[in-house]
């Protein structure tokens, strides 16, 4: 009897000294770390075509995964196509324009206009002549010349003169050449056409929807034949890095957090599994609890959002996702380290 009450008697101490630890640890965990409820949020990038035109190919789906600049889906470019090729040949119509006119003019133009001079030179002289000797007969030969031919054979001589002075200034322009002021505007002109085709091009490359980070292809908004426009979005995209579970902390625990400080956290869908995370923003505004958390004593009371923000390799989260977080303290920072 006596070994029976010594055995049940230690049992008890035992007991005892198990329920005291377990209460004690309890409560240093309980000081240790701040347990929090939210949800799991990301980015999302909504995608519309920068042009109007018809979609030609939608290239990916619900719940694909996409990679930063790829093409997720196409316009319908023949018109497109067609300018540039009006464009490119406009280019070579003002580039030709221009190497003519630096070139200057061909020596054979120049013996033309040499020619046209020596021409008008003959038939001024001829118009010379012949009202000479009109004016000579009426003096020496006493014969009445008529007045009209007088008149006939002077306006002649003055038409070749100034034909004769028309071609020897078109006879020095052409040894000048090409002024500079024209030069200037070809080129001038030409670059205003290989920027047009510039810009073609530009408007050839955002016919192409491509991806602008790495994502999950959350909608397909858009199918090929609808008329794209920058006011219709196309895809939505869910950016699953970062990825944070946002949660609200009142003010009495604000205080007790700060940026950097480790956390875990665990879903319904995996109790077993926590994910780690660390605190990245505490808001410096308080609000009114949202509507989603429905603590009775916290529904009407200021809180403080805080994102906690966490390094989910699996993909185990989702948009929405109920999750509870476990911030570990300053002073418990290091144990929950070497626990992880």
């Amino acid at each position: 009897m006596n070994k029976r009450r010594i055995v049940v008697a230690i049992m008890l101490a035992v007991a005892v000294v198990t329920l005291a630890s377990w209460s004690f640890f309890r409560q240093e965990s309980d000081t240790n770390t701040l347990e929090l409820f939210g949800n799991v949020d990301i980015r999302q990038v909504s995608l519309a075509f920068n042009g109007s035109e018809r979609i030609a190919e939608m290239r990916v789906q619900e719940g694909d995964r996409v990679e930063a600049g790829q093409v997720l889906a196409t316009l319908d470019t023949r018109t497109l196509a067609l300018q540039i090729a009006q464009a490119q040949a406009g280019i070579e119509v003002q580039e030709q324009v221009l190497l003519r006119l630096k070139n200057g003019t061909r020596p054979e133009e120049v013996d033309q206009a040499k020619a046209d001079v020596a021409s008008a030179q003959a038939e001024a002289d001829l118009a010379g002549q012949q009202l000479k000797r009109l004016q000579n007969v009426e003096k020496t030969a006493g014969e009445a010349i008529s007045q009209q031919d007088l008149d006939h054979a002077r306006s002649r001589r003055q038409v070749f003169k100034a034909l004769l002075k028309n071609r020897k200034k078109a006879l020095k322009l052409a040894v000048i050449g090409p002024r500079k002021e024209d030069i200037a505007q070809a080129e001038a002109q030409l670059n205003v056409s290989k920027a047009e085709l510039a810009l073609l091009k530009h408007q050839l490359s955002l016919a192409e929807l491509k991806a602008p980070i790495n994502a999950v292809v959350r909608s397909r908004l858009l199918e090929p034949g609808d008329m794209a426009s920058p006011q219709r979005p196309v895809y939505a995209l869910a950016i699953t890095d970062p990825k944070w579970v946002r949660a609200y902390v009142t003010e009495v625990d604000l205080g007790r957090i700060k940026p950097g400080m480790s956390a875990r956290v665990t879903t319904d869908s995996h109790p077993d599994q926590s994910i780690r995370g660390h605190v990245g923003y505490i808001s410096s505004v308080a609000e009114f609890t949202p509507k989603m958390v429905q603590t009775e004593e916290l529904r009407t009371s200021l809180v403080y959002e805080v994102r906690v923000f966490v390094e989910d390799a699996e993909d185990r989260l989702r948009l929405g996702m109920p999750a509870t977080v476990r911030i570990f303290l300053e002073n418990h920072r290091d144990v929950a380290g070497a626990a992880q």
